[in-house]
């Protein structure tokens, strides 16, 4: 006779965990989901600040082409129109971003594609025919005026080092668009859902039993044996103590304030690509759900500057680096990972991969399948 009490215990309750917990809650599983931050969502989670949804760790826009995933999300919360446009300051300079001809008009005022075209064309030529770093690759691509305006000291505070000293792969293609759209993204669908993500993770978790301020690493042996399955969505270096090393990440600092106007930037996100401004980009929050006249209405307004930092132990990890000695680190980890019997390691950081939103649900729902079938 089975004695435990859940059929899964679920570490994290990010997206990748809360998704994962409706669909075991639908196919009648028992859950319990623990989360070591007082609160739920993972990075997903906003605070309210001046009646305005802060994404308190960092900007997420959920955009997709597979309409799965799309209606998925809108079954369980209303998407608002957010269309993701984001700005490139550089000194006093303001360009549009993707690469498009917004971008090149305010870069060489060209108003055709033809005459955009050669000057980039006439431009590339400058960089090798087997770019060695990211810099030459960045060339080859976009040419030098895009370059050192639009990438260059972005990419090098994103990293912490010279784009000459970055591997020629981080930047395998950049788009340019020969037209006058400032959209981001070429999903069919993107948005936000109304009210702020906490409205998402909220019905992920409806009737499943949450444990915050539950850290899986410190409660492990009391926790393992209450479930007969494990979905661990945490750090993968980490349930194994480490043993092999520490994975290695970059990390984001944020700086959030009040302001007492409505509209500091009008736009959601400016990036900074000048290397002597110290933060990468400013995000003004309420610009993801107040469109128009409705900015104005709110006299208040939230900006978050980020900084982004090399990871050391104890700091947030973000971003994977997926350099030569990590990959190997990451695959010796693996490994181990293969002789856990009754557990799953998915998401961000138990994979070491980065994941989008709507790659993060369709992860969850690929690995459920695996899991009932």
């Amino acid at each position: 006779m089975n004695k435990k009490r859940y059929d899964f215990l679920i570490v994290g309750s990010g997206l990748m965990g809360a998704t994962l917990a409706y669909l075991a809650r639908m196919s009648g599983k028992r859950c319990l989901v623990i989360e070591r931050r007082p609160h739920t969502g993972g990075n997903l989670y906003c605070r309210e600040m001046e009646h305005i949804h802060v994404h308190q760790y960092g900007a997420h826009i959920l955009h997709t082409d597979d309409r799965k995933i799309w209606d998925f999300v809108q079954r369980l919360v209303e998407m608002n129109r957010y269309t993701n446009s984001p700005l490139a300051r550089y000194g006093e300079e303001i360009y549009n971003l993707p690469f498009n001809m917004n971008t090149f008009h305010q870069m060489w005022g060209v108003k055709t594609p033809e005459k955009a075209l050669h000057i980039i064309h006439s431009q590339r030529t400058e960089a090798p025919t087997h770019p060695r770093n990211l810099e030459e690759q960045a060339i080859a691509l976009v040419g030098r005026d895009i370059y050192e305006k639009l990438i260059k000291g972005y990419t090098e505070k994103q990293w912490g080092r010279p784009c000459t000293e970055l591997p020629a792969f981080i930047i395998r293609r950049l788009p340019l668009r020969m037209v006058y759209d400032n959209n981001y993204f070429n999903d069919s669908y993107q948005g936000i859902p109304i009210g702020g993500y906490n409205q998402l993770t909220n019905a992920l978790l409806q009737g499943i039993e949450v444990r915050t301020e539950c850290d899986f690493l410190i409660h492990r042996d009391t926790l393992v044996p209450m479930a007969d399955k494990i979905l661990y969505t945490g750090p993968l270096d980490a349930y194994f103590d480490y043993q092999l090393g520490h994975l290695q990440y970059r990390t984001v600092r944020f700086e959030t304030e009040v302001l007492p106007i409505p509209n500091y930037q009008g736009n959601a996100v400016v990036n900074y690509t000048h290397k002597d401004i110290p933060w990468t980009r400013i995000i003004e929050h309420k610009h993801f759900e107040s469109f128009g006249e409705d900015v104005y209405r709110n006299p208040n307004t939230v900006i978050s500057r980020e900084y982004s930092m090399e990871w050391q132990p104890g700091m947030e990890p973000y971003y994977p680096v997926n350099d030569e000695r990590n990959t190997q680190l990451l695959q010796q980890y693996q490994k181990l990972a293969e002789k856990e019997n009754h557990v799953y390691f998915a998401g961000r950081l138990a994979e070491y991969k980065y994941y989008d939103m709507a790659p993060t649900i369709a992860r969850a729902m690929q690995l459920w399948e695996e899991i009932m079938a």
